[in-house]
């Protein structure tokens, strides 16, 4: 028998086999697709058909549907580009006052796709599990927000992923910090409810925020220093009568923490209206009473 032509379709292209004398086969070197057979079909594969002509135009054909070949004609194609990683918050350096900051990372591949059980994430070098996902081009967004509250001071997250071909990516990491306390604030002087005459009081105190601020009544707040911790000054009292001072010391992070103490000023020295001796005159070694009517 005479073969006139040996053809095979793969992907749509048809290539033409020739004969091999040394090994007495129809070969022929053929480029691979240019993409990842995974997403082809259920079974991740490019069916292969092959089609005999011999010269009495008899024809052949076999392809991935044949009880005894079509294993040999499913053609596998693997990609070598692993996915991409991106963690989107926290961002790398990022001071948080959350203690159960969301984690956003998003996984892309745009050939055989993101293999969604290769997705892991870690804090602090600890798997987490429940992980929320959706789609997007070429991939999946992931989200997660902690359970457990994290201590104040710096984590790490790590995120590692694979396309469904098994290339891995390069793990992302991002380092931040957690500052969720309020910082301290004692305000030792002035103390609260004093009675002054003075318009200006003197004030000091002790705090761990990054800074602080002082306002009397409604009026606009002003930095104060902060030295080693510590702090002092001096303001000046708007009205007669309670004066509302109020101390805010804020973290790095932004948390506040407040404290307000009430100073009284009182300028006008008391007023007396009328002064009265009962009984005048009074007989000796007799008692009397002495009144006295007094405004403020």
């Amino acid at each position: 028998m005479a073969i006139k032509s040996v053809k095979a379709t793969i992907n749509g292209q048809e290539y033409t086999l020739t004969l091999n004398s040394g090994t007495g086969k129809y070969e022929a070197t053929i480029t691979a697709p240019a993409t990842s057979s995974f997403n082809n079909n259920d079974d991740h594969y490019y069916p292969v058909e092959v089609k005999v002509t011999d010269m009495a135009d008899n024809v052949t054909t076999k392809n991935d549907t044949d009880p005894n070949l079509g294993d040999n004609l499913k053609l596998v194609v693997k990609e070598k580009v692993a996915p991409i990683i991106e963690i989107i918050s926290p961002t790398q350096g990022q001071l948080t006052p959350q203690n159960k900051p969301q984690v956003t990372f998003k996984v892309t591949d745009n050939d055989s796709g993101v293999s969604l059980t290769s997705v892991k994430l870690k804090i602090d070098n600890v798997e987490v599990s429940g992980l929320q996902n959706s789609s997007i081009e070429d991939g999946y967004q992931f989200t997660y927000t902690p359970s457990e509250p994290l201590d104040d001071g710096e984590h790490t997250v790590t995120v590692n992923a694979s396309d469904n071909d098994g290339n891995a990516a390069e793990p992302e990491t991002v380092t931040f910090n957690v500052l969720a306390t309020a910082p301290n604030l004692s305000v030792d002087a002035p103390t609260n409810n004093i009675w002054t005459n003075n318009t200006t009081v003197a004030y000091s105190g002790t705090t761990d925020g990054a800074s602080l601020t002082v306002k009397i009544n409604n009026g606009q707040a002003q930095s104060v220093d902060i030295s080693g911790g510590s702090f002092s000054g001096n303001v000046t009292l708007t009205k007669e009568g309670a004066n509302t001072l109020t101390f805010v010391a804020t973290s790095a992070a932004g948390i506040e923490t407040t404290v307000t103490r009430t100073v009284n000023l009182d300028t006008k020295p008391p007023v007396i209206t009328e002064v009265s001796i009962t009984p005048n005159p009074v007989d000796a070694g007799s008692t009397y009473v002495l009144a006295v009517k007094i405004t403020d």
